[in-house]
């Protein structure tokens, strides 16, 4: 699991970009990006951080710096969500999926039907992240740093938050009907 240091910049990371941009220069909010991506040795759910993703991470940081862009620090929510997407797709075809990862934890012996029901949930989930992260590179590359920040500091999170929650009451009436 993440630190709480890490998970509390990951959160705020929208915010440290778009008001830390006023006053400090892309390559000093460049190391925020570093201190998150080496810091995360295992992402949402305790799956262990792809490379790939790390990679993605540092080139992003490195081309902030460079190139003196913000527009590579804005693209970071792009990489997360993909990164969850390609986390969540996988564990489709690789078996069990991350919904009925979670769902064990509570109820170790699911019977078919909740099996079920959590491919479905882990399919919803990959149309969340492929959607929100469409979104957050179409405002990070057309829309202004402000509708970015509102976005991907604001919505995203009540959005992911209500799916979450929708998906919660869900199961439980789910896993009700199983128990009895």
């Amino acid at each position: 699991m993440p630190s709480r240091f890490v998970i509390c910049l990951s959160c705020l990371y929208p915010v440290l970009i778009y008001f830390g941009g006023r006053y400090l220069s892309p390559q000093i909010l460049a190391l925020v990006l570093l201190l998150l991506v080496l810091g995360r040795r295992t992402s949402a759910f305790g799956v262990r951080t792809s490379p790939w993703s790390v990679a993605g991470g540092l080139v992003l940081a490195l081309l902030a710096i460079w190139l003196k862009s913000a527009l590579f620090l804005k693209l970071y929510p792009v990489l997360v969500n993909g990164s969850m997407l390609v986390i969540f797709a996988s564990s489709l075809w690789y078996p069990p999926t991350i919904a009925e990862r979670i769902a064990r934890l509570r109820t170790p012996d699911l019977p078919d039907f909740v099996v079920t029901y959590t491919r479905k949930v882990t399919r919803a989930w990959c149309v969340f992240f492929l959607g929100n992260a469409l979104v957050a590179l179409w405002t990070a590359l057309w829309l202004s740093d402000r509708v970015w920040f509102i976005y991907n500091g604001v919505i995203a999170y009540i959005l992911a938050g209500a799916m979450f929650a929708g998906e919660w009451v869900t199961r439980r009436r789910v896993l009700r009907g199983y128990q009895g």
